[in-house]
């Protein structure tokens, strides 16, 4: 529990078995469900998050690959089932610094808004140690982003540390939202259009060994 609200770690994981028991027995106390979705991975990922043994820990696997979004709607839906009271996504990766959570939570629990989500471009100091081609591509997809979703306020929208509460995720059709790489973008649009209130928090950004998927053409928005 964070100030009484139950909270759910949503974690989609695709090829992560190197990865995902370390974010599973990572994850704080404040933290009530733990929720994996192996999105039809042709590795151990499932086996590996399962064996971690968690008490909080559901894990899900797609028969079918549906995306990094599918996953994602899936163990929002899971969670909502459960009784989460605001969801908080965590890559399968181990980008996301839970350390920082409670940053996430704070204007949800305290401020009345609906949706946070982490901004790695907070500072003059933020480009440091990301790779050239991610601090252009999400330039341009920030830009881009905030003409087409309405959020002004926002950027880094392909950050997916983000926090959601059950206020929110409730009045979205999750079956219009889209699976894939524009699933970010798409998510946003669909919360604007409802005017849930939305912030950027300024966390830094953790670089592993993870590959980018950021794919300019499949992210433009239309």
């Amino acid at each position: 529990m964070y100030e009484g609200h139950k909270i759910a770690a949503v974690v989609p994981a695709f090829k992560e078995e190197a990865h995902i028991a370390r974010v599973v027995t990572t994850m704080p106390d404040i933290v009530d469900i733990i929720i994996v979705v192996d999105d039809c991975s042709p590795d151990a990922t499932y086996d590996r998050a399962v064996e971690t043994n968690d008490p909080r820990l559901t894990v899900i696997r797609h028969e079918e690959n549906q995306g990094v979004g599918g996953a994602i709607m899936t163990a929002h839906a899971e969670a909502m089932r459960q009784g989460a009271d605001i969801d908080v996504v965590f890559a399968g990766d181990g980008q996301m610094d839970p350390a920082y959570l409670p940053a996430l939570l704070d204007p949800i629990v305290h401020d009345g808004y609906g949706f946070t989500k982490a901004n790695r471009f907070y500072s003059s100091t933020s480009f440091r140690g990301m790779p050239a081609y991610r601090v252009f591509g999400n330039i341009v997809l920030s830009f881009l982003n905030k003409m087409a979703s309405g959020y002004w306020n926002l950027f880094d929208p392909q950050n997916g540390y983000t926090a959601t509460s059950r206020k929110a995720l409730e009045r979205l059709d999750f079956d219009r939202i889209a699976k894939r790489y524009e699933f970010e973008n798409d998510f946003l649009m669909h919360l604007n259009i409802l005017n849930v209130r939305a912030r950027d928090v300024p966390i830094p950004a953790v670089y592993g060994d993870e590959v980018s998927t950021i794919k300019l053409g499949t992210l433009v928005p239309a």
